[in-house]
């Protein structure tokens, strides 16, 4: 009887779960999206709730779905949207108010707060990153101070914190009922409390943000043992669990120093592999935990996350209708042959990395009489390729790694005209895998190597195929990196007219 894995992958606007054989392909996937609540200016919700019930409809499905596959379930890995924020009751498992997601911008206050002390320099000495209200610190002592007696409460032990993972596990192997209380190290260094040489939660971090200790999880690797899902119908170990951008990186397999991936979904995340040291950030990248298999050294990665990518294509789409679907923005992009000199800097609510320059706004700069539709269409495109260069630039810096090529995941990727403008912006190969769901793929393999499913990270190394390859060309190369001081002075001019 073969052996699957099942993969739960818990999105920003959907949970997934999907099956895996041993060669990495699906067996069977269901997928259910979940509501976005905006109160306010700037504030992003979800209902935890409605996203347990997703994860247990969907997983539930895509068992049975596999069940005709005459294969055995041996573990489930779980992916997640990394940095959303759920704070819950230990006695009843129900939330004290909604998730806050990694989007949200209502910490922005405390986070100048924050900065402004003497003793500010700690937070990235010790945790690797900046302090930024992308993290979940800043979100849990929001709750601690916005929600009444949620602070006296946590101090007593009767609330328990999370992101998603540690939310699902939790619910997975119990709830109220004995439901164990884990998040792994990738998830843990999202935070902004955990010491990110130790891997362990820090005592000084946690009273710089005014977090008490009882409301935590237990730090465990990525691949090993968590728990046992018992909420399933069937017990179910479950022995993996990433942030979502690090399951893509594993799922792409870059194991090795140098390998990076970027996925190109709603924003665009980039991490490229450091190995077993941590490699200090001064250029505005992220130092961040890759993934720790269980009696192993940790891996780390630079990071670099970009906010807006194909959410500027939705704007193009939804905000000025310029298009009626997303993939007709290629289309309309190839009606002319560049840019017409018009550029967009997507700042919608600030820029993230390499800048983390909250206060920048997104402009359109290069107007003329000129622009046509089509131009603005390109534009588009092309601002996703600049913000790349803008984050690998970064991680060179930082690293002095080089890039052998860029894999890529995400639905952007299906983009030709954007991947080839990547590769030659970059002047770098991209490179697209076989499997287009490396986030829920690399939940499968961290939870199918911890029991034996896969014997290595070598084994998973030649599962991975190429599907597609957009290499540089070399005149166009060097006509865009002759270009790129242009895009700089559009994102300098967009910092500039927010901090106005």
């Amino acid at each position: 009887m073969d052996r699957f894995v099942l993969a739960v992958d818990q999105g920003t606007t959907s949970t997934r779960s999907i099956v895996f054989d041993r060669g990495g392909r699906m067996v069977s996937v269901r997928q259910r999206e979940h509501r976005q609540f905006f109160p306010r200016p700037g504030w992003v919700e979800h209902d935890p709730m409605e996203i347990w019930a997703n994860t247990q409809r969907t997983a539930a499905q895509a068992l049975r779905d596999a069940a005709s596959s005459a294969g055995e379930v041996v573990a489930l890995g779980i992916a997640n949207q990394r940095e959303t924020t759920v704070v819950w009751d230990r006695a009843t498992g129900r939330p004290i108010t909604r998730a806050i997601v990694w989007q949200d911008t209502r910490t922005a206050d405390l986070v100048t707060r924050l900065t402004a002390r003497p003793d500010a320099g700690i937070v990235r000495e010790r945790s690797g990153m900046d302090i930024a209200g992308y993290f979940a610190g800043p979100r849990l002592r929001w709750v601690l101070d916005a929600v009444p007696r949620a602070r006296e409460r946590a101090e007593r032990g009767e609330l328990l914190f999370g992101t998603m993972e540690t939310w699902l596990i939790w619910n997975l192997t119990g709830g109220p009922d004995g439901g164990v209380h884990v998040t792994d190290v990738t998830n843990a260094s999202r935070t902004s409390l955990m010491d990110c040489r130790t891997c362990a939660w820090d005592p000084e971090l946690l009273e710089f943000f005014g977090i008490p200790a009882a409301l935590l999880p237990e730090v465990r690797p990525s691949v090993g043992e968590l728990g046992t899902a018992t909420a399933l119908g069937q017990p179910i170990p479950i022995t993996g669990a990433l942030g979502d951008q690090q399951a893509a990186l594993f799922g792409q397999a870059c194991f090795a120093p140098g390998e990076a991936k970027c996925t190109y979904g709603t924003g665009s995340f980039l991490l490229q592999n450091t190995g077993t040291e941590l490699v200090r950030t001064r250029s505005g990248s992220i130092s961040t935990v890759a993934y720790q298999l269980a009696g192993e050294p940790v891996h780390y990665a630079l990071e670099g996350s970009v906010a807006v990518a194909g959410a500027l294509v939705q704007w193009l789409r939804d905000g000025l209708g310029l298009i009626g679907t997303a993939p007709e923005i290629e289309t309309l992009a190839r009606t002319v042959d560049d840019n017409g000199g018009c550029y967009v800097v997507p700042a919608f609510s600030g820029l993230l990395a390499p800048h983390w320059r909250g206060e920048a706004r997104g402009l359109v700069a290069g107007l003329t009489s000129y622009v046509t539709k089509g131009h603005l269409a390109r534009a588009v495109l092309e601002a996703t390729g600049w913000q790349t260069r803008d984050v690998v630039l970064a991680m060179a810096a930082d690293s002095g790694l080089a890039l052998p090529a860029l894999r890529v995941d995400g639905g952007m990727t299906t983009n030709n005209l954007l991947m080839q403008f990547v590769a030659d912006v970059l002047d770098t190969p991209v490179v697209r895998p076989m499997v287009g769901e490396t986030v829920s793929l690399g939940a499968a393999y961290a939870a199918g190597l911890a029991v034996g499913l896969w014997a290595d990270v070598e084994a998973l190394r030649r599962n991975w195929h190429r599907s597609a390859q957009w290499s540089p060309v070399p005149a166009r190369a060097a006509q865009l990196d002759a270009e790129y001081p242009t895009w700089e002075k559009a994102v300098r001019l967009s910092i500039a007219w927010g901090a106005d």
